[in-house]
């Protein structure tokens, strides 16, 4: 009876973490970029005095699923979408970098090239990318950014940086609370000549709608089972101690 009350009362628990956690995946269905969170969970048995009887669910390494999100066509020179593997590196501010898949990119009133919610983009030399005022901006498959100025002399084109592309293996990195991936040992990763990018679009959220709706319905049974398993844990102890009285 042990058993059964310490698997469903951690099974219950997780079952509501993973339900959080898949509200949260469907939360980001539009998310430019977004990588889908995987939990995973394992029993463990309960170490003490007695025998060992009882098991828990405890939670395994919280894992992504790292497949590529839908191309979305935006027209926009500075949205870039990453093609196959790879990451673009920004600067989290505190001398650390940190690397997302949303290309979704923007200039701020200092010229600094940054994404959406601020971090400057990294170029190769680790370095922040400055564009100067009255510049139409162009980024090539490689990354680099150039432009054209829109007054004056139309048809020179000046090299302005090119963004830090990396492709780190997908085991050393670490989703941080803030969406972004950062490596396990906190070292820059380096520039992979490889890496390619797609001007003029952005890279989707890889949520699959369908999917998360199922696994919601399908952790909602599962919540229900363990409850039930907690009521007939009750019952039976209430049996046992009436056949006990009658004893």
């Amino acid at each position: 009876m042990d058993n059964m009350i310490y698997t469903a009362m951690t099974g219950a628990s997780h079952v509501l973490e993973m339900q959080a956690n898949t509200a949260n995946n469907l939360a980001n269905l539009s998310t430019t970029g977004f990588r889908a969170q995987i939990d995973t969970f394992r029993a463990v048995p309960v170490l003490g005095s007695g025998l060992p009887t009882r098991t828990f669910v405890a939670a395994s390494t919280v894992g992504t699923d790292f497949s590529p999100g839908p191309m979305q066509q935006t027209g926009n020179s500075l949205d870039v979408a990453v093609q196959g593997s790879g990451w673009i590196a920004v600067d989290m501010g505190d001398g650390t970098q940190a690397y997302t898949r949303n290309g979704s990119l923007k200039i701020n009133e200092n010229g600094l090239l940054q994404t959406q919610s601020g971090q400057n983009v990294v170029g190769i030399d680790d370095g922040p990318i400055t564009v100067p005022p009255n510049e139409q901006v162009t980024i090539g498959t490689d990354g680099t950014v150039s432009s054209i100025p829109t007054t004056g002399v139309l048809s020179s084109v000046s090299m302005l940086g090119q963004i830090k592309l990396v492709n780190p293996p997908e085991a050393t990195l670490v989703r941080g609370d803030d969406g972004y991936f950062r490596t396990r040992n906190g070292k820059p990763a380096p520039v992979d000549p490889s890496v390619t990018v797609e001007d003029g679009a952005v890279e989707g959220s890889n949520v699959s709608a369908v999917s998360a709706m199922v696994d919601m319905i399908s952790l909602g049974r599962q919540f229900e089972m363990q409850m039930k398993l907690l009521t007939n844990a009750e019952n039976n102890d209430m049996k046992a101690s009436g056949f006990m009285t009658l004893v």
